[in-house]
């Protein structure tokens, strides 16, 4: 049984890191504002969600365990409402959502 937790375990951290390298790809590779604000949620909805649940498996049932839940609940309702509220923000100061030069989705 610890055998199959601990595969488990490194899975969801593999796929976790490769969600954080894939959006930090996005980050250096899209161009414009809104496409990074969306690469930078998948990091941590993604990433962070994944890579704490194969920490939660490692760390069992344990006081450690309470902790990343904890940091798990924080990161589920902080992440989408800093980048709306950023997107907003941005959207106030006269950002364009389609800017010339811009990756478009219509090539």
């Amino acid at each position: 049984m610890s055998l199959a937790i601990d595969l488990l375990s490194w899975a969801l951290l593999a796929a976790g890191a490769a969600f954080c390298v894939i959006g930090g790809l996005g980050l250096v590779r899209l161009r414009g504002f809104f496409p990074r604000t969306h690469a930078s949620s998948v990091i941590d909805g993604g990433g962070a969600g994944l890579i704490l649940a194969g920490l939660i498996l490692q760390a069992g049932w344990t006081l450690v365990a309470v902790k990343l839940v904890a940091i798990g609940v924080l990161i589920f309702f902080a992440s989408p409402t800093a980048t709306h509220a950023l997107a907003n923000a941005a959207l106030a100061r006269g950002v364009k959502l389609s800017e010339e030069g811009e990756a478009s989705s219509k090539r």
